[in-house]
């Protein structure tokens, strides 16, 4: 078990995850360690290398020669690839609608798990994304599961890509979220599911600042 502080924040795509797990990080003096944008990051790199997206075997051999490091920045964490900073280029709709299918497999996930136990050996962390406090880090210091309406988080998701520029519309971005929770849930390798020992966050009327503080205060308590 790690002797460094280990935060785990689990919950479907656009509850709030990352914005309040970065939130708490600053809060708190953590690490924030993004899983889903290492996942992003291999499904851009599996796309810009015209790669079968269906095919396992060639998508996790892009993994033998891929560097992925999250960076702190002057506008917040940065996201490298290969020595190329992609942090708003995993964020785009094309990458989104496949991640899902990248991150189920196994031997992506295998090498993904293995880099994100090492960091949070390292240091205090407080890390995010879909299996989290039942597979990465099983013995965390303390898990939370962040849950919203399915509505909701498409206006988030709406909302968010509006503000970048990024045309869309919100039936379908609700319809890829829908889709995307099935396909979360009932994939085969680490299947989104709340920890047994998680506390679970309802987002769906609340503010960011009172999921960061709601989360704070249960830390402060252990």
């Amino acid at each position: 078990m790690s002797k460094h502080l280990t935060i785990a924040v689990d919950g479907p795509a656009s509850s709030g995850k990352s914005t309040v797990a970065k939130a708490v990080a600053n809060r708190l003096g953590l690490t924030y360690i993004d899983t889903g944008a290492m996942y992003r990051s291999v499904t851009l790199y599996a796309l810009q290398s015209d790669v079968d997206l269906d095919d396992e075997v060639a998508v996790a051999r892009l993994l033998d020669n891929t560097t992925i490091t999250l960076e702190d920045g002057k506008m917040g964490q940065e996201v490298w690839l290969n020595n190329t900073e992609v942090t708003e280029a995993i964020r785009q709709e094309d990458v989104t609608r496949h991640v899902s299918l990248i991150s189920s497999y196994r031997t992506v996930r295998e090498k993904l798990v293995e880099q994100q136990r090492q960091m949070a050996e390292a240091k205090d962390v407080i890390m995010d994304g879909r299996d989290i406090g039942t597979v990465v880090l099983p013995n965390a210091t303390q898990k939370f599961f962040l849950k919203a309406s399915a509505e909701e988080r498409a206006r988030r998701r709406t909302d968010e890509y509006k503000q970048k520029g990024i045309q869309a519309e919100y039936e379908q971005v609700l319809a890829d979220i829908q889709a995307r929770d099935q396909y979360d849930s009932n994939r085969a390798i680490s299947p989104l599911k709340k920890p047994h020992d998680a506390i679970v966050i309802d987002t769906t009327t609340m503010t960011i600042d009172e999921v960061v503080e709601a989360i704070i205060q249960n830390i402060q308590k252990n």
